[in-house]
């Protein structure tokens, strides 16, 4: 099969390959600028941004971490990162991945439009207000993340009665992905709700409102998996734990070995401050939770809004900004380190450029 490109908006992406934005700091500049220029499209994760270069830009710090959201999503921080990125890539399309779920959402994005990025992924959350924030930005392009046909049904008739527009595409993600779920525990091992069977019924639902390209996501892991996809009716896809395995990740080296050591039944669900079961490796964080022996929680960061400012964290035992730059920072401790169901499939570190040629030719 050969792999037609992927529009979104008014941009062209030469490959039909999305990266998965990663936070805190997995895909930054280094990885997102390099895809972009190798033909995918890179995305920038908007998450810890104040941990970017030894925190040189979180303007205030408590305990060594940026205190509140306005300093653990720095403006400055966020900004440089797009800057650098785009000295890898030129003028070539280059996406920003906002949840929805944090604290300063519609801030984050306006920081990313006026920081140039072209197109805005926004999951964790249904976005229906998006298009609010990019007002002024008329060429900016508007990518939620949905895990059903009903979800983008609900989203695009908001959008279309509030603000007479339209996604200008949609990833589909399956509970396969890596983090965070837009499924229940019970549904993430459920068939109906397993990635290939939900493709064409947004597909369909696309269709309905224009046929906007659909990006499936969540246990793509190679050539076939992509041709399987595009044979369902996909226009392109994302992938995200692939990514770690290259040179260019932003990740650091201990995050790479992690998943390269991880076995099959290592890569679990787990609970989450933010509400949805999320999927990582088990490690000694999660033993150390499972005891209830994890570090202490003082919600320094105030990171997401369904936390409650620690509270959701003290139930599932761990705060997600601190245990998440952790792993950013390497420390094998206390770091969580999030992976798709397939990371352990990881077996070396190749560069982006090599990953790309495999996705688009076979192994």
């Amino acid at each position: 099969m050969n792999f037609k490109s992927l529009k979104i908006g008014k941009y062209e992406i030469e490959k039909p390959i999305v990266q998965g934005g990663m936070g805190v700091g997995i895909s930054w500049d280094q990885l997102a600028g390099t895809v972009s220029k190798e033909g995918g499209l890179g995305v920038i994760s908007s998450v810890g941004t104040g941990y970017y270069k030894d925190k040189e830009f979180a303007k205030k710090l408590v305990a060594d971490r940026p205190l509140s959201e306005a300093n653990f999503y720095s403006k400055d921080g966020f900004t440089e990162i797009i800057k650098n990125a785009r000295k890898i890539c030129g003028d070539k399309p280059l996406a920003a991945n906002v949840l929805y779920a944090i604290n300063d959402y519609g801030r984050v994005v306006r920081d990313a439009c006026e920081a140039g990025i072209n197109i805005v992924i926004t999951g964790a959350g249904l976005p229906t207000n998006m298009p609010e924030f990019t007002e002024g930005y008329p060429d900016v392009a508007l990518v939620p993340i949905v895990s059903s046909a009903k979800a983008l049904k609900i989203i695009c008739k908001r959008w279309q009665k509030r603000y007479n527009r339209l996604p200008d595409a949609v990833i589909l993600e399956g509970p396969k992905s890596g983090g965070h779920q837009g499924f229940t525990y019970e549904q993430c091992s459920m068939p109906q709700y397993q990635l290939e069977n939900l493709v064409k019924p947004v597909v369909e639902e696309a269709a309905q409102w224009g046929g906007m390209p659909v990006i499936a996501a969540g246990g793509v892991w190679d050539k076939n998996d992509i041709e399987a996809m595009m044979e369902l009716g996909a226009s392109g896809v994302q992938m995200g734990t692939r990514f770690i395995g290259t040179y260019e990740c932003d990740a650091h080296a201990n995050f790479k070995k992690v998943l390269l050591d991880a076995k099959e039944g290592d890569i679990k669900l787990m609970g989450s401050p933010v509400g949805y079961p999320a999927q990582g490796v088990v490690t000694n964080l999660t033993r150390m939770v499972e005891k209830r022996e994890g570090p202490a929680i003082k919600c320094i960061s105030n990171c997401v809004a369904p936390c409650n400012r620690g509270e959701e964290a003290k139930v599932v035992g761990f705060c997600i900004a601190d245990r998440l730059s952790d792993a950013y920072e390497g420390n094998l401790e206390t770091g969580l380190f999030f992976s798709g169901t397939n990371g352990y499939k990881l077996n070396e570190i190749i560069t982006v450029k090599e990953l790309i040629d495999k996705l688009m030719h076979g192994e």
